[in-house]
């Protein structure tokens, strides 16, 4: 029996060199895909173009609310009365204006930054300890850590991508992200306690590589269940993203611009 394993690794060794000789990569059963390159959101092909609703032309589930840009409306999510009047007073309070996050050059976030941030692309860099993810919007930059290149719990800063930590269930990328900051100025808003689940994996489709991401994002402050969506992205074959470049400071001045102006009296007539 030991004998048989000894050949047969002899045998793959063996394999991976020709592949090697004859300009290829050699592939252990054991490797992970290699998600690394530039993705644009997913554009269905003509056929499935006709049909209506979430990606590939279905419609989607109860419950689910379609991928795209990570701000603005979106299908009704269950949220908790806490979590609707949090957003509630949000939009009351820029709703005059025509002030955005995006005009003050602040990133999405998480998990708008996965389903676009309005289209843009986004580039991937594997390493086996870490996944780099370089969103072109707002030049948004997530790492994904994995094993030990993860940090202790009690130093994980919080931000608008959270902390982000991840795993491999063969050829499914699991990222769960927690350490976020309440966010009421995205299409996905949530408090600080919500935790993201996504699950990454890769199929080819017409000769094109193609990125699924399956999202579960639960929030027992501002949501009664669990919210779930899916984004597709396709790979551009040698791609670029191209600079953004914006500071934080100037959106949360106007924020604090409008709270004041809010909370002054009406004038008596």
């Amino acid at each position: 029996m030991q004998q048989s394993l000894v050949l047969r690794f002899r045998l793959l060794v063996m394999l991976g060199v020709a592949a090697v000789a004859a300009g290829g990569s050699p592939v252990r059963a054991a490797d992970p895909p290699d998600f690394t390159g530039v993705w644009t959101t997913y554009q269905p092909p003509a056929a499935q173009a006709r049909g209506a609703g979430g990606p590939g032309g279905a419609a989607p589930a109860a419950g689910r609310a379609a991928g795209g840009a990570g701000r603005g409306g979106a299908t009704a999510l269950p949220m908790t009365e806490v979590g609707r009047q949090k957003v509630a007073a949000y939009r009351a309070l820029v709703g005059p204006t025509s002030d955005t996050p995006g005009g003050y050059c602040l990133g999405t976030g998480m998990p708008g930054s996965m389903l676009g941030s309005g289209g843009y692309p986004m580039e991937i860099v594997q390493r086996p300890e870490e996944i780099l993810v370089v969103y072109e919007a707002h030049s948004e930059i997530r790492r994904i850590y994995f094993g030990n290149r993860n940090l202790a719990a009690e130093d994980r800063i919080p931000g608008r991508n959270g902390y982000s930590s991840g795993r491999w269930e063969g050829d499914t990328l699991v990222v769960e992200t927690t350490k976020l900051v309440e966010q009421v100025d995205q299409q996905y808003a949530h408090s600080d306690a919500a935790k993201i689940v996504e699950r990454y994996r890769m199929i080819e489709e017409n000769g094109r590589k193609v990125l699924i991401a399956e999202m579960t994002m639960t929030d027992p402050v501002f949501y009664t269940q669990p919210v779930t969506t899916e984004k597709r992205w396709s790979q551009v074959p040698n791609g670029h993203v191209l600079p953004y470049e914006c500071a934080e400071e100037g959106w949360n001045k106007r924020l604090e611009e409008l709270e004041k102006k809010a909370a002054k009296p009406a004038p008596s007539k």
